[in-house]
């Protein structure tokens, strides 16, 4: 599954039918519908799930089928569906799901420092070991391409708040920063050390 026409974790969600991708009708689409959406794309919660094309129509089919997930499921594709008669073009579902990671400081969604949500809270990344498989780590989780630069010192500004997450050894192949070895929470660390990345 995938959402489209926002970030990583917000837009019109898709899924694979056959071979190829289709819309999902808003109709009977619920907050449980949308956790499993978000728990299987690494989002974490949904925040918002918006009927009437909110990420725009996209030129794909839609698939009639209304969704019935408990909210349990680990993946969209376990979910009981039954067939809608609800459903046009016009009312495909879209999800925003509370993202985990953001890119502050650089008037740009694909450059700035790197924060990361965790416990509610916002907090930095210290740049002890910060290099570049971790912000292209960063990068891919953000839907902004390679890593062209892992800048350190606070290059985009302190933060403030916590510093959550230290001394990152990300290989550049996970999905996500928090999928990588690192030490965290909560950091003994100062803000002029917060870390930062540049992508494509």
């Amino acid at each position: 599954i995938r959402l489209v026409g926002g970030s990583r974790c917000s837009g019109r969600l898709e899924v694979p039918h056959g071979n190829t991708w289709h819309t999902v009708c808003d109709a009977a689409f619920d907050q449980q519908d949308a956790e499993v959406v978000c728990r299987e794309l690494d989002c974490g919660a949904p925040v918002q799930v918006l009927g009437a094309a909110a990420f725009g129509k996209g030129d794909v089919q839609m698939w009639t089928q209304e969704i019935q997930c408990r909210g349990n499921e680990y993946q969209f594709a376990l979910c009981p569906t039954s067939p809608s008669q609800f459903c046009s073009n016009d009312n495909h579902v879209s999800i925003v799901c509370a993202e985990t990671v953001r890119l502050v400081g650089a008037n740009s969604h694909c450059a700035g420092r790197v924060e990361v949500l965790h416990d509610g809270q916002w907090g930095t990344v210290n740049d002890l070991s910060w290099d570049l498989p971790d912000a292209a780590v960063v990068c891919k989780e953000m839907g902004c391409g390679k890593a062209l630069s892992a800048p350190k010192s606070a290059h985009f500004g302190e933060g403030t708040g916590k510093v959550w997450i230290s001394n990152l050894q990300c290989t550049g192949s996970e999905s996500t920063l928090t999928n990588c070895r690192y030490n965290g929470w909560d950091i003994e660390a100062n803000h002029t050390e917060d870390a930062g990345v540049v992508c494509s």
